[in-house]
């Protein structure tokens, strides 16, 4: 049977098939998402649990302990990582890639119930877990910081507004803040004064939370009217807090300024961060998967200009860090080598060959190989990386091969005197085995790149598969365009057989 056959006879429908397999390709490409390296998600949850004033020996003996042991029941755990501070406890799980990160978050969620009976009493809050992948890398980094203006009211407007609208912004999953200075009002308190007035630091605690509480007041109800009493008593300045009584002693009533004094400050003293040794805020922007890196940077940087529209003009906004300028310029470079290799493989099919035409068919080979293998990373979700970008440019070696032994073979037939058409269909029926175990034998070589395991093995996938689907789309096109393109015009060069079109 010969595959070729049918296109030849019918060269029109050979070719509406050809350009909807370019269509999809042009279709496909612009959709296609930018990156450094293919999309692997790492299956990883990450568990924050805070006991305030504990010290780091007693977080991990009574917090981190617990949750590691329910943590380290759960099926699929490959490692596991914790990290104990003043106050604070870090548990990082990660799952075997085959995971699905979905079901193993409901499988920590119920770790972590379990393990609630068996962690401190006095934990303020229960723990906490979010998903995580260590794999990506912020893709944009900013600073916000001011030469006037407290560092505590900086970090008010990157918190509240700036980080609130990049989040916003198609393609961004996270903007994590960096070096937070959140407002916070602290007592300092003589410990002599506190003891010659027989107070306790718990009375003042107490007396503070009493004082600053925003609770219900109550309401006034008539024999027609109701009015509900509003009245804030939280204090938000130092200064008040200085007024405040802790206790009575003697008939006499003891204020904060008895016993010490408040300041104004922030609530984490020992975190920090700077730009050019000044202290700023630091805004990570984080890419959804599959959202193309370059063009999400470039919404945030589009909405830039009009957020600094309404900060105050002494908060300055700067760009520390732009992922895309690297990966411009490793897909650029990717990209040119790929048009230079298409050059030069059209260059020197023409230097052996001598026709013009005859070069033409596996050049339109190529072309539709490179736009069928678009149209199936497109189906896979890949995107434009440098491995799938290389795998492009080794397959161009690869897909050229068909059509000229294709080519080859028709026109020996040709040059033997045989009329075009049937040379066409002698020579497509004699090769068609020789392409199909050349391509076979093409895809099977990259079968050991699907079958490897590990994070190694998510990442070379995308490139057997792409070299694959080019291959693939190669013995495709050989196999039903080139042959029918074949035929001796007047000057006996090669070009499209009228005979194939009357016979159509």
């Amino acid at each position: 049977m010969n595959l070729s056959e049918p296109f030849i006879r019918r060269p029109i429908a050979a070719s509406l098939i050809m350009a909807a397999v370019a269509l999809l390709g042009i279709v496909a490409f612009p959709f296609l998402p930018v990156a450094p390296l293919p999309q692997v998600d790492f299956p990883t949850v990450n568990v924050t649990a805070v006991l305030p004033g504990a010290s780091a020996e007693t977080m991990a003996a009574s917090v981190a302990t617990p949750l590691e042991r329910q943590l380290g029941q759960i099926a699929g755990v490959t490692q596991m990582t914790s990290f104990s501070a003043l106050g604070a406890t870090s548990v990082t799980i990660q799952f075997d890639l085959s995971r699905n990160i979905d079901l193993a978050a409901q499988d920590v969620q119920a770790a972590l119930t379990a393990a609630s009976k068996t962690l401190p009493q006095t934990m303020t809050a229960p723990p906490t877990y979010r998903k995580l992948n260590p794999a990506d890398a912020a893709i944009l980094v900013l600073s916000v910081r001011s030469a006037t203006l407290p560092i505590t009211l900086v970090d008010e407007y990157a918190d509240s507004y700036l980080a609130q609208q990049i989040s916003q912004v198609l393609g961004v999953a996270q903007v994590a803040l960096g070096g937070e200075q959140r407002p916070a009002i602290r007592v300092q308190v003589d410990p002599t004064k506190l003891a010659l007035r027989e107070l306790t630091l718990e009375e003042v605690r107490s007396a503070l939370v009493v004082a600053t509480t925003d609770a219900p007041k109550g309401a006034l109800m008539t024999g027609t009217k109701s009015f509900t009493i509003e009245a804030n008593d939280q204090i938000i300045e130092a200064k008040q807090f200085d007024d405040v009584i802790i206790s009575y002693r003697n008939g006499a009533p003891v204020r904060v300024r008895d016993i010490g004094h408040a300041v104004a400050g922030a609530t984490d003293r020992f975190s920090a961060a700077y730009h050019d040794n000044e202290p700023a805020i630091i805004l990570s922007v984080f890419k959804q998967p599959g959202a193309n890196v370059i063009e999400t940077v470039e919404r945030v940087k589009a909405l830039l200009p009009n957020l600094r529209t309404v900060i105050p003009p002494a908060v300055n906004i700067d760009i520390i860090i732009d992922r895309t300028t690297t990966i411009r310029a490793s897909v650029h470079d990717v990209e040119f080598t790929l048009v230079l290799t298409i050059i030069l493989v059209v260059l020197v099919v023409l230097l052996f060959l001598r026709d013009t035409w005859a070069t033409l068919v596996p050049a339109f080979t190529i072309v539709l190989s490179l736009l069928g293998a678009f149209a199936t990373m497109y189906v896979f979700n890949f995107s434009l990386d440098n491995l799938s970008l290389m795998a492009l440019t080794i397959a161009i070696g690869f897909v050229v091969d068909d059509a000229i032994v294709e080519v080859e073979n028709v026109y020996r037939h040709i040059e033997g005197g045989t009329p075009p058409f049937q040379a066409a269909l002698i020579g497509s029926a004699e090769i068609r085995f020789t392409v199909l175990s050349i391509s076979v034998s093409l895809m099977v070589v990259f079968i050991p790149l699907l079958l490897m395991g590990g994070i190694m093995g998510r990442l070379f996938r995308e490139f057997a598969v792409t070299v694959m689907a080019a291959v693939a789309a190669s013995a495709f096109v050989s196999l039903t365009l080139a042959p029918m393109l074949i035929r001796p015009n007047a000057a006996g060069s090669i070009g499209l057989s009228s005979q194939a079109s009357t016979a159509c």
